[in-house]
């Protein structure tokens, strides 16, 4: 273990032929000329930038991989190098995936992400899973927990046949929880990995292709020094809880809880390091205006707008309880709007927001903001909680959807549904389960659903205006001890623009793929016997291959 020349903790060494070593400090200065006032530069500037670094890493993960021939040609196309860079694939959480799937013909590889499944009687999984990384150059990243109690490792591999780079196991601990959290790395536009650590700290790499381990660096967002100096302190009482978000210039955030105290008097909030290694935070109650908020949503992943400058995240006053979507600067984090979250169909009363959930801000390409909450109390919405909707001011409440909880929406682009007549531009894909658990009232009905954000129907259920159905489509597989089908377990499912399709995992054990131009269930792929709960995402790689999680394994299908 050494330290860096800025005093960052640094673990292991890569062995690395020289010549490559050059060209990654090469690779290096170009991402800090790409970076440098990035938010002060004309936006073709910073393009330019970018576009120049993503050629550059293709061509060095070209090199460091050694695979030439049709592989290394395929490595080289533009599309293949857009990564899948964070939970549901972009700041925005659009999921909108920028290559097409392949067919679903069969596991490609396969590779647990819980080696400690934790056992109970009701053939459940009461957890959420991480969600993989693709980098431009198909490596797969992959958050595994290794321990009953939530001890954690990430894994990198190689994406065409699964074999393993490296493997680094992280001090993370989870912060005090119901449902078990994900544990949610990042990869920057510069390929810079990131992921949680103990005490709130971040670990990070700057080669994640590396075939051998790669130097392993630690910051803290309120300083390292700071950290190192009474690390039992902040181990014991700060707590990342959310996935970590990148924006554009390799800025990242994270919402963080604290349950005790520290010698900086830190409270619950949101996180930003720079890409310089630079960090600053607000309480969630400064950010909500609200001194009874005293931590970001859990698993709540921070959005950014479609410009980059402002972020969106919500607080809440513990589980269950009631809070806020805030806007912030993402530059400085200063407040810049916030809202209380209602029950859509209870307007009086404070929506519920659980520390059980997924749910994160999407942000759509008109700038509207979704974010799903619970419905005051059990059951008045048969569990379904709403699609809260907002202008990006957060100064306007819109058409909510009939279906928020655990779930973040897909954008779908308008285009991509030839039934569709209406006059949006966009449409929005949701889980859209109706759950016949014993007292919460629904029939089983357990769909996906395109939604249209701008025209209304009345909800049958609570009789509330919401969002128009445009597409839904039942689960296939009927329930064994209640009423209705098995659910749909998704959190974020990716929408394919090429084939006009959306992939989703399904309770059963299945991947299917939803042809959003016949409506039909056109491809149904076997993953496993089937099981309840985890709700997990689905993704696509720079390759086309189909990423899923059932019963604790992450599957990779293709053709």
């Amino acid at each position: 273990m050494v330290n860096d020349s800025r005093g960052v903790k640094v673990i292991g060494e890569t062995s690395i032929d020289m010549k490559w070593k050059t060209l990654l400090l090469g690779g290096a200065f170009l991402g800090a000329l790409a970076a440098i006032r990035a938010e002060d530069q004309p936006a073709d500037l910073v393009r330019q930038g970018q576009q120049l670094l993503e050629k550059y890493n293709c061509e060095i993960c070209h090199a460091v991989d050694g695979n030439g021939g049709k592989h290394g040609k395929r490595m080289n196309r533009i599309a293949d190098r857009i990564p899948w860079s964070e939970y549901a694939h972009d700041a925005q959480h659009s999921a909108l995936s920028p290559v097409a799937s392949q067919s679903l013909h069969r596991i490609v590889w396969q590779t647990s992400v819980d080696l400690s499944v934790p056992p109970n009687n009701t053939d459940e999984l009461f957890i959420h899973y991480g969600s993989p990384l693709i980098t431009r150059c198909n490596t797969v990243i992959v958050p595994v927990k290794t321990t009953a109690a939530g001890e954690f490792r990430i894994e990198a591999h190689v994406g065409t046949n699964g074999v393993l780079k490296w493997m680094q196991s992280t001090d993370y601990i989870l912060p005090p929880h119901n449902w078990t959290p994900s544990f949610s790395p990042a990869l920057t536009p510069k390929n810079r990995l990131y992921f949680p650590g103990g005490g709130g700290t971040v670990y990070y790499c700057d080669s994640p292709d590396s075939t051998n381990l790669p130097v392993i660096g630690q910051i803290a967002f309120y300083g390292l020094a700071n950290y190192n100096a009474n690390t039992n302190a902040y181990l014991g009482n700060v707590y990342i809880d959310t996935p970590i978000t990148s924006d554009r210039y390799g800025n990242i955030f994270f919402g963080f809880q604290v349950t005790g105290s520290t010698p900086l008097n830190l409270q619950g909030g949101i996180a930003r390091i720079d890409y310089n290694g630079t960090g600053t935070w607000v309480s969630a109650s400064t950010a909500a205006g609200d001194g009874n908020m005293n931590k970001v949503v859990m698993n709540c992943a921070p959005a950014l707008g479609n410009d980059h400058k402002t972020l969106y995240v919500a607080v809440n006053s513990g589980n269950f309880g009631y809070g806020y979507l805030v806007a912030l600067d993402s530059r400085t984090l200063a407040p810049l709007a916030s809202i209380r979250l209602k029950d859509a169909g209870f307007p009086t009363h404070d929506a519920a927001l659980p520390d059980d959930g997924t749910a994160s801000p999407t942000v759509s390409p008109d700038g509207d903001v979704y974010f799903g909450v619970f419905e005051y109390q059990c059951c008045v919405n048969h569990d379904r909680g709403w699609l809260l909707h907002f202008d990006g001011a957060l100064s306007q409440t819109k058409i909510p959807g009939a279906f928020g909880w655990d779930d973040t929406a897909s954008i779908v682009p308008a285009s991509l549904v030839s039934s569709y007549h209406g006059n949006s531009s966009y449409l929005l894909m949701t889980k859209y389960n109706n759950y016949a658990d014993y007292g919460v009232g629904g029939n089983g009905s357990n769909k996906l659903a395109v939604l249209d954000p701008n025209a209304s129907e009345i909800d049958p259920v609570t009789s509330a205006t919401v969002m128009k159905e445009i597409l839904t489509i039942v689960g296939p597989t009927p329930n064994t001890y209640l009423p209705g089908v098995r659910e749909w377990c998704i959190n974020t499912a990716v929408v394919d623009p090429f084939t006009k399709s959306v992939l989703a995992n399904n309770e059963d054990g299945k991947l299917y793929r939803w042809d959003l131009t016949s409506n039909t269930l056109s491809e149904t792929f076997t993953l496993t016997t089937g099981i309840g709960e985890a709700y997990t995402p689905t993704l696509i790689g720079v390759d086309g291959t189909v990423y899923a999680i059932n019963d604790a394994i992450l599957f990779t299908v293709g053709q």
